[in-house]
């Protein structure tokens, strides 16, 4: 039997993706809880992407609320905060490359 060591894996992501059509309810806060603890149980990097694309439906300051709610609670996000409706360039790139 080896003991040789597995290498090139990647580290492991969570992630906890709201839309912010109203504040945290307490189904997404579990949620977040628990993706939140399966990447610290795994020593992997946890983040929050915010799904802004819904524009009809966004409340404003929902956004805010949500953040300061994952906070108030210790659940602190590693890097920053990604917003989907500033990811359009990206995804057209991405769009084009793939055609």
């Amino acid at each position: 039997m080896s003991n040789s060591i597995i290498t090139n894996i990647p580290p492991y992501i969570g992630r906890f993706a709201p839309s912010p059509t109203g504040d945290l309810h307490f189904g997404s806060l579990v949620t977040a809880l628990g993706s939140y603890l399966q990447a610290k149980k795994k020593q992997g990097k946890w983040y929050v992407r915010i799904d802004d694309i819904d524009t009809t439906r966004e409340v404003p300051g929902a956004a805010s609320r949500i953040l300061k709610t994952l906070d108030h609670y210790g659940l602190h996000w590693d890097g920053k905060i990604i917003y989907q409706s500033q990811r359009h360039d990206i995804y057209c790139d991405i769009l084009t490359q793939l055609k």
